[in-house]
């Protein structure tokens, strides 16, 4: 079973920034589509960024501009970098990986911005 794990969050003053990572315990084939959710106290979680095999992003609104999503194919890796971070964005974040033959998520690490 694959697994996906999340790292670098923590707690971060207002203005500063973070960088998660979530890498595949081990090879997934046929990736479409990589991307980050985040789910706020109290809060439906809510997509993030993604990136396509192709290279391909979005971003939500509330992070354009800011928040910049990479991957690394050869690593089965992606990325998040977190600039400028705001109170607004301490969320518990998630990565999720779509695949041909199945999605996958990640236990989700916590983002703490402090004011």
């Amino acid at each position: 079973q694959v697994q996906l794990v999340e790292s670098g969050g923590g707690l971060v003053q207002a203005g500063g920034s973070l960088r998660l990572s979530c890498a595949a315990s081990r090879t997934i084939f046929s990736i479409y589509v990589m991307g980050w959710y985040r789910q706020a106290p109290e809060k439906q979680r809510e997509l993030v960024a993604t990136i396509t095999s192709g290279g391909g992003t979005y971003y939500a609104d509330s992070v354009k501009g800011r928040f910049t999503i990479s991957r690394d194919n050869a690593k089965n890796t992606v990325y998040l970098q977190m600039n400028s971070l705001k109170p607004e964005d301490t969320a518990v974040y998630y990565c999720k990986v779509v695949a041909r033959l199945m999605d996958y998520w990640g236990k989700g690490i916590l983002v703490t911005v402090s004011s």
